[in-house]
């Protein structure tokens, strides 16, 4: 029986949370709270496995109360959250801070029949994740180690799935202004227009980059300076110099797959693409990052302290497809030394 407590200042969204998580579907919901600091207090009190979270709450906010939680109770926290733009930007601060994943609010229509079934897989699935201790104060990253120098490179690929949110700031914010190699990033979230629109807003303001989402054709030579993320629900590839998307299959249940663009970056840049495969659950983009290092390119997997579920670099490591593991810090100089061109 997983045991959950609800955090949601809405009669109405609570009792379709009660109705979506019962016993007979393996959940006990332990408790509710309508405000920040009773979720707060609950959690100390009852411990739950995991905890729901509205963002919008009364006395204290869903995010100081995320920041609360996961510097003194850490617990796995899936947030509900209205597709209100606002109340989106501080749901990804609330990943940011430690929540786990992100589901939208039911909309109560006949076209949302499956957001029970969705409600439950997402907390059977964030009940499986190991938490840390998130401090309330920044601390200084740790000091990365010496730069090898990197004559150049045409492309850096990203990939990231749990905990992702969180990870992609603290990596971008290290690297300068205008970088000038073209970064491309897969993301594994929810399809949902509103939810994938909000991100690209919030990580630019999170980091100072230029961020969007492809639309296919673009040339690679002219997204120096850009974090070019793989649309929702579609593949990201690169062919011939220029971006594609792609509605084909999903890889390991995962459509965008991180797995896709590696592979087609490593068939296209070969040694000039450098591969970074960050927090996440399963085992996407580690074939990929393989064909990167098979191909001569520079590849890097996040280290276990630092990830929120050390599944994909994990499993990137288990093959050999890493040859430096390190902190999203430490990522983030090692590109900070690329300089944009092709290498021969």
């Amino acid at each position: 029986m997983i045991r959950v407590l609800v955090v949601e200042d809405s009669a109405t969204v609570r009792q379709c949370l009660r109705e979506a998580l019962t016993p007979a579907d393996g959940f006990q919901v332990v408790g509710e709270a309508t405000d920040g600091g009773q979720a707060v207090e609950l959690c100390r009190r009852l411990r739950p496995d995991v905890i729901t979270m509205d963002v919008v709450l009364p006395v204290m906010s869903g995010l100081a109360a995320t920041e609360q939680i996961m510097a003194r109770h850490p617990t796995p926290i899936l947030v509900v959250s209205s597709a209100d733009r606002r109340e989106l930007f501080t749901t990804y601060d609330a990943l940011a801070a430690g929540a786990v994943d992100v589901l939208e609010k039911p909309r109560g229509d006949a076209g949302d029949d499956t957001w029970g079934r969705r409600l439950r897989t997402a907390v059977r699935v964030v009940s499986r994740i190991r938490v840390v201790t998130r401090r309330l104060a920044a601390v200084p990253p740790p000091q990365p180690p010496p730069v090898t120098p990197v004559a150049a490179a045409r492309v850096v690929v990203i990939g990231a799935s749990t905990g992702g949110p969180g990870v992609i700031v603290r990596l971008l914010r290290g690297l300068p202004p205008g970088f000038p190699v073209p970064v491309l990033y897969v993301q594994h979230m929810a399809a949902n227009e509103s939810f994938a629109q909000a991100f690209t807003g919030w990580l630019a303001e999170q980091t100072g980059h230029v961020v969007g989402y492809a639309r296919g054709g673009e040339a690679l030579s002219a997204l120096g300076g850009r974090v070019t993320m793989a649309p929702p629900d579609l593949h990201l590839l690169l062919r011939d110099g220029h971006l594609q998307v792609s509605a084909g299959p999903a890889r390991h249940s995962c459509r965008p797959s991180v797995d896709t663009l590696f592979e087609s970056v490593a068939a296209e840049a070969g040694r000039a693409a450098v591969g970074c495969l960050l927090t996440g659950m399963g085992r996407d983009g580690a074939a990929g990052l393989l064909a990167l290092r098979r191909c001569g390119g520079l590849t890097l997997a996040q280290d276990e302290a630092t990830s929120v579920v050390y599944g994909m670099p994990r499993e990137a490591v288990a093959l050999g497809a890493a040859a430096e593991v390190l902190t999203p810090e430490q990522m983030a100089q090692r590109l900070a030394a690329l300089r944009s061109g092709a290498v021969r």
